[in-house]
């Protein structure tokens, strides 16, 4: 899923292309992307695009007359930018908007159609669209720890909850709790005034070093190659790969249709978190420090590899 440094990177090549632009039609080749029905999608039509700006994990287009469009793209929405009139072709094309200066189109890969359309208008309707986390670049650290110890709970939740913080997900979270040497399970409220300290600070470098290199891969270009695992990432997507710090290989463990991945050493002081699933298949073989793990016997159950989520 598109996380807070993938749309700013959509949001500045956007407003590159489209910022006072005439937005001349939107084409839907899905209804069932549409969420909201009044105002039609036909009122934005010949508006003049006014701005363009992320709202959480959201594109939102401004257009003239208090109109905004809210696109989400969820896990497997992507857009594009193409030549003027561009045809929607193949299973993929959901959208396109056409502007006088070239079409926006969007697609999504799977068969589940997650991304959605909103056409709101007036800020208040488009605040609505908010789950009310805070923006993680914005916050102080009085405020992130305000945010982050309002309900005790795991740092991977917290991270990862819109109500909490805005922007942040699965991908990102992991790369926050490596930079900050702290486990996904650790309670929110568990924190000295140290670790506290350092994750808000490994949140903030993190998500602007990202935010600033995917801007630099793109350079004058659309960003193309939106994806949740990238080279150079220190342990999302990279399991039983080497931790680019301290050599150990990356763990992961599952949960629902998310997952964790994390240095044992770096993390959890070579502790293994417990995967629900393997631990309770494995029992008493579950291996529960990195040690015992690398130190296993021939016999020892080979650990499977999870499926990683669609």
């Amino acid at each position: 899923m598109p996380e807070l440094p993938d749309v700013d990177v959509y949001v500045a090549a956007l407003h590159a292309r489209v910022l006072r632009a005439t937005l001349e039609q939107v084409r839907l080749k899905s209804p069932f992307l549409l969420r909201t029905v009044a105002p039609s999608v036909t009122a934005a039509h010949g508006k003049r695009v006014t701005g363009v700006r992320r709202l959480g994990k959201r594109v939102v287009i401004a257009l003239e007359g208090d109109l905004f469009l809210a696109i989400h793209l969820m896990i497997a929405g992507r857009l594009h930018w193409k030549p003027k009139g561009t045809k929607l072709a193949g299973k993929l094309a959901l959208a396109a908007f056409d502007f006088t200066t070239g079409t926006l189109t969007l697609t999504e890969a799977g068969t589940k159609k997650r991304a959605s359309l909103h056409v709101v208008h007036g800020e208040n309707e488009l605040a609505a669209l908010s789950r009310g986390g805070i923006e993680p670049l914005d916050a102080t650290l009085d405020e992130f720890r305000a945010t982050l110890t309002r309900e005790n709970r795991t740092l991977k939740r917290a991270l990862t909850d819109p109500a909490i913080f805005s922007g942040i997900g699965n991908a990102y979270s992991d790369e926050i709790l490596h930079a900050a040497k702290l486990s996904p399970t650790q309670l929110t409220r568990n924190l000295d005034d140290g670790e506290l300290a350092r994750l808000c600070y490994a949140t903030r470098v993190t998500l602007i070093a990202w935010r600033d290199r995917l801007a630099a891969e793109a350079g004058e270009n659309f960003p193309e190659r939106v994806t949740a695992f990238r080279p150079g990432m220190a342990v999302h997507g990279r399991h039983r790969q080497p931790c680019p710090v301290c050599g150990a290989p990356v763990q992961r463990i599952v949960y629902a249709a998310n997952e964790s991945n994390y240095c044992a050493r770096c993390q959890t002081g070579g502790k293994l978190l417990a995967d629900r699933a393997l631990s309770r298949l494995l029992g008493k073989d579950w291996p529960r420090t990195l040690e015992e793990l690398e130190g296993r016997s021939p016999t020892f159950p080979s650990l499977p590899t999870p499926r990683s989520p669609a």
